[in-house]
């Protein structure tokens, strides 16, 4: 079992920056990518981007690359999730989950993931 917490959300404004945190703890810490993703109310779960166990390859969704830059502190078994140029559309729950295995290529960090944090508002105000 993995346990993942997020933090670092809240209100930012149009323009802004915010930095989540997401901490995991349990079984086998740190072999594992770390994904994070985004959630609206009535759509579907999208990933914004994702890093690997070593850290050496990363993914970014195209509506953040250039905006958003995700790193992991292994040995503190923490992926940060920094973000700015914030905008509006950026508006979601973000939740940050855990993939069991090794990754070969981008399609890998789509999915499926293992364990999923609780998730954290991220509000851009216009």
């Amino acid at each position: 079992q993995v346990h993942l917490v997020e933090s670092g959300g809240g209100l930012a404004q149009s323009g802004g920056s915010l930095k989540l945190s997401c901490v995991a703890s349990g079984r086998a810490a740190g072999n594992y990518a770390i994904g994070w993703f985004r959630q609206d109310p009535g759509k579907e779960r999208e990933i914004v981007s994702a890093i690997s166990w070593s850290g050496t390859r990363t993914y970014y969704a195209d509506s953040v690359k250039g905006r958003f830059t995700i790193s992991r502190d292994t040995a503190k078994n923490t992926v940060f999730l920094q973000m700015n140029t914030l905008q509006p559309d950026d508006t979601a729950v973000y939740y940050c989950g855990a993939a069991m295995r090794v990754i070969y290529s981008d399609d890998d960090f789509l999915g499926p993931y293992d364990y999923w944090g609780q998730g954290i508002q991220v509000t851009i105000a216009s």
